[in-house]
């Protein structure tokens, strides 16, 4: 049996507790040293963040989102043990958490961190595949050599430089693929290191429920427990072609998964195709003028990733999802490409008024496509709209604003619908 120690990083055997150092925080498995593929999930991140910046949140339960008709971003910890979870309407989660400290998403500060957390990955292999700004893969294969310890120990000394370091805490998922690492990264946190190895996979899925899948939403769920399948087990009793005609690509990843086969790799060069933000509602709605402050909210966050990214898109995406699960989509390509918020509503707002009348709605979210580098957006103007450019400089201005003073310190009035 294999061992390490998270704490001194010391390669132990099978103590309960490190004979090194005397931490508890050990972690053992016979394949711990040969599993190369990782998932690394920040804890609460945007949550903990904040309190890193300003320690007297430490304790407190904090949740990350908009005004009181506003939802859910993320909650730290403490606030999740309280029932509090991501996209819940933030008076619901303040019912539940009454003495909640609400703060506003400061997305600068969460890139900052980001930023630093990849240089620290970077640093271990080149092979790193970002999910977001806290979560992404790595494979370690063949850099046992160049660093002189395995890829398990590497891994905890990167979580151990983001405590120590920035403050920051993460867990990994340790597989031999990508699918098992995300599965793991998720078994134990916050600062959990779980492993899953060859030898064990069908044992540990067998009657894991299938919504541990990752992609498998609601409404797949609802699908799929109409086929009598709830668990991986149910899977295994589906042949392949079976499970491809009724449920078509997904049928044929299922059957994959159900046997902890998954061929993708870790791939560090994919090009980001989109960036989008959405939201569930906890209860279905018609009133336009939540939808609404929810539309530019998303739009907000989703101007502000590609502003971080450097990014704009030519394509602005509306997404609806129905009462009965249906989902439907608009999307209008610009004459140029943008990142700015105030475009991405406008559009996405036309593109909502010609399907509004056909809700109640659960999902509202909006995105931008066909992305091109921010030096090629918003060049040309808008003729038929003489307002857009002082609309643009505003932007700009608030933009500067928050960076310096905070993302609360300038809010437009439809944010708080």
């Amino acid at each position: 049996m294999s061992g390490l120690c998270r704490d001194c990083l010391a390669q132990i055997s099978t103590e309960s507790r490190c004979p090194q150092c005397g931490s508890p925080r050990v972690t053992t498995h016979p394949e711990l040293f040969d599993l190369t593929i990782a998932h690394m999930d920040c804890d609460a991140f945007y949550a903990s963040v904040e309190k890193r910046d300003n320690p007297e949140l430490a304790a407190k339960p904090v949740i990350i989102g908009g005004g009181r008709r506003g939802v859910v971003s993320t909650a730290c910890y403490v606030a999740r043990i309280r029932g509090v979870r991501s996209a819940m309407p933030m008076f619901q989660a303040l019912k539940l958490c009454p003495d909640a400290v609400v703060i506003k998403p400061r997305m600068s500060a969460y890139v900052e961190a980001s930023r630093a957390i990849r240089e620290m990955m970077d640093e271990l292999t080149p092979v790193i595949e970002p999910l977001s700004l806290d979560e992404a893969f790595l494979d370690l294969s063949g850099t046992e050599r160049l660093h002189g310890a395995p890829p398990a120990v590497m891994l905890a000394r990167l979580v151990k430089r983001m405590k120590d370091e920035l403050g920051l805490t993460g867990s990994i998922g340790l597989s031999h693929n990508k699918f098992l690492a995300k599965v793991a990264s998720d078994l134990d946190k916050p600062r959990g290191y779980s492993v899953i190895g060859k030898a064990e996979t069908d044992d540990f899925l067998r009657e894991k429920p299938v919504r541990l899948i990752w992609g498998i939403g609601p409404a797949a769920q609802v699908s799929l427990e109409n086929a009598g399948i709830r668990t991986f087990s149910d899977l295994l009793r589906w042949e392949q072609e079976a499970l491809t005609a009724r449920f078509g690509s997904m049928g044929y990843r299922l059957w994959h998964l159900a046997r902890g086969q998954d061929k993708r790799r870790v791939s560090a060069h994919e090009p980001v195709k989109s960036i989008s933000k959405e939201t569930t509602f906890f209860e279905d709605t018609w009133n336009t003028e939540i939808l609404d402050g929810h539309l530019w909210r998303l739009a907000v966050q989703v101007a502000d990733r590609a502003k971080a990214k450097q990014m704009a898109g030519r394509v602005v995406t509306l997404k609806l999802k129905r009462a009965n699960h249906s989902s439907l989509s608009r999307r209008l390509s610009l004459r140029d490409a943008t990142q700015l918020a105030d475009t991405i509503y406008r559009t996405a707002r036309g593109l909502f008024d010609q399907v509004g009348a056909e809700g109640p709605y659960r999902l509202i979210g909006c995105g931008i496509s066909d992305l091109c580098p921010e030096t090629e957006a918003d060049k040309s103007g808008d003729l038929l709209d003489p307002g857009a450019a002082k609309r643009s400089e505003a932007e700009r201005a608030t933009d500067d604003i928050r960076r310096r003073f905070g993302s609360d310190a300038i809010v437009k009035g439809r944010s708080l619908r």
